[in-house]
Formats: C-alpha cells, sequence, structure tokens
C-alpha cells in the first residue's frame, strides 16, 4: 500500500462521489494515484446493490441509485459518516478479509464511544446484539450502526463503509435495510442517548481506518 491519502470531502451529492471514486480507482489501477479514503457525508440518498431484490426497495417509489457494489439497499444522508477506502490490497486478494478489517475499525471506535458492538454470522457490517428479555422492558432485535459493502476490481477496492452518527433512522423504514427484514438499525445517537455527530468521531474513523489498513501491508 502507498501512503494513505485522507480526503474530507464534506457533503457530496451521492453520484459526485461515485465518478469520483471510479477516477481515483482508474488512477491507483494505473499506478498514477495513492491509496485514498474518502470520508464525507452525502444529502439523502438510497442506493442498491446487486443483490437487491424489487420487495426491498421503497416502497412510495422514491428513486434509487443503482450501483456496482456487493450488498443490498441502504440509505446514506446527513448524519452518517461514510468512508470510501479506493486501496490497493494485498496478494492474494481476500475481500472478505477486506470487509473484517473495515468492521474492526469501526468496531473498535464504538467501543471507544461506550458502545458494545460485535459481528453476526453471515451479515456484513457492525451490529448491537438483541436485547436480553426482562419485565416491562421494550425488546430491540439486532441493530446495524454500520453498513458495509465494497466492490474489488483489479485488486483495488471502491465503495466501503457508513457508520450512523446522528441521522434520521426513519428514512430507513420505507426499504428493506441491506434487505435484512428480521434486525433494526441504529446509531451512536440512539445507543448513548445524546448526540454524537459526525464530527465528533471523524478523527477517530479515520485513525483507525489508516490503522487497519496499514497493519494489511506490513507482513
Amino acid at each position: 500500500m502507498t501512503e494513505l491519502q485522507v480526503v474530507r470531502a464534506g457533503t457530496v451529492p451521492y453520484e459526485e462521489a461515485w465518478a469520483r471514486q471510479r477516477e481515483l480507482h482508474a488512477a491507483r489501477v494505473a499506478g498514477e494515484g495513492p491509496d485514498t479514503l474518502l470520508l464525507l457525508e452525502h444529502p439523502s440518498v438510497y442506493t442498491a446493490g446487486r443483490r437487491t431484490e424489487p420487495h426491498e426497495r421503497p416502497v412510495d417509489g422514491t428513486p434509487v441509485v443503482d450501483v456496482d457494489r456487493g450488498g443490498k439497499i441502504t440509505w446514506h444522508g446527513p448524519g452518517q459518516l461514510v468512508g470510501y477506502p479506493i486501496v490497493a490490497l494485498p496478494d492474494p486478494v481476500d475481500v472478505v478479509a477486506h470487509v473484517r478489517r473495515l468492521e474492526d475499525a469501526l468496531m473498535q471506535v464504538c467501543a471507544d464511544l461506550g458502545v458494545d458492538t460485535q459481528r453476526v454470522d453471515g451479515r456484513s457490517g457492525v451490529w448491537l446484539a438483541a436485547d436480553a428479555p426482562g419485565p416491562g422492558s421494550r425488546f430491540r432485535p439486532e441493530r446495524k450502526i454500520a453498513a458495509i459493502g465494497v466492490r474489488v476490481a483489479r485488486g483495488v477496492t471502491m465503495h466501503g463503509f457508513a457508520l450512523n452518527c446522528d441521522p434520521d433512522l426513519a428514512a430507513f423504514g420505507a426499504i428493506v435495510p441491506c434487505g435484512i427484514a428480521d434486525a433494526g438499525v441504529t446509531s451512536l445517537t440512539a445507543e448513548l442517548g445524546r448526540d454524537v455527530p459526525v464530527a465528533e468521531v471523524i478523527d477517530a474513523v479515520e485513525a483507525a481506518v489508516r490503522r487497519v489498513l496499514t497493519l494489511a501491508t506490513a507482513v
């Protein structure tokens, strides 16, 4: 891996950011650009990966951007920190290991904030466990706090992760998030009971992702 260049781009329309990803990917494949991490927010948008089923799309006909990443449909919008690592993976290319590294980074960020997260077998992303049943308590199922969907072409990654900091979670109600009907979606704000803006976590996310990507190529 080359020295990781981090670009904090602010709020960027999804299709503009997708075009920028493709430019960076082409340059990295050609050996003409560095490994890059884009950190940004999007205006409200639904994006659908290649495995999205028709019934998982918005029930009200809201437009959806179809993209070439793995995974299914999700929402991006204000209050959600999105990261797109455009990096060359070490040989032999291991896409699952790349996803696990991103999960590790985000789980560490959540832990440092006091949110206990985990992986769920067969499902990518970062999750909170279902609540233990108890008298008088409101049961919450497993719920996702960070989504991950990637593509690797010619050994270089695209797309990445989305960490729910302080978004309007109602936006997820119009879809079947990530194609998973029996689980919920949450945010740092919802779990900690206080506002957790993107600005509070972006430094920690940058440091954690830089660490795991650097370690991946240090052997």
